[in-house]
């Protein structure tokens, strides 16, 4: 695993925490404040001269147990129209930065401007259950802009 430099990470316990990034958006609700790590991945953990695909953030919401494995990663792309990239940068990220990419609990999210055609959405189907199988991950494909509410992952 990549070490993460304190200057790309913030703890964050707001009651809602906006990722943005052009003209998509993604805002996590959270109402019972937990604290969760947010990281900036695109141009700070991995720098913008790395030939290394990445995706615009990451976050962690700490386990309850100090040992990692109870831990939630959250992996976010913010993209314009190009589904099929998006989904390749966050699992370049997955495989580079992850505490346990075969194991510990993800939840990625795909942002984008567009809508998804009918024929993408079948793919994505088969990159969802790629995503499950190999990075014990949900993915989620959404248009911009978009709401999740943390409340769902740490019940």
């Amino acid at each position: 695993m990549r070490e993460i430099p304190p200057e790309c990470k913030e703890d964050n316990s707001n009651p809602k925490i906006p990722l943005e990034e052009y003209k998509s958006k993604i805002t996590f609700l959270n109402p019972d404040k937990i604290t969760v790590i947010k990281i900036k991945i695109d141009g700070c953990v991995i720098k913008k001269n790395d030939p290394l695909l990445r995706c615009d953030y990451m976050m962690i919401i700490l386990g309850k147990n100090t040992k990692t494995k109870d831990n939630v990663e959250i992996y976010v792309e913010l993209k314009g129209c190009d589904i099929n990239h998006a989904v390749k940068q966050i699992e370049s990220t997955i495989k580079d930065l992850s505490e346990n990419p075969n194991k510990l609990k993800k939840v990625c999210f795909v942002v984008a401007t567009s809508s998804i055609s009918p024929s993408l959405r079948s793919n994505m189907q088969n990159q969802k259950s790629r995503f499950k199988k190999n990075f014990s991950a949900t993915l989620h494909i959404d248009k911009t802009p978009h709401e999740y509410n943390l409340k769902d992952l740490c019940s």
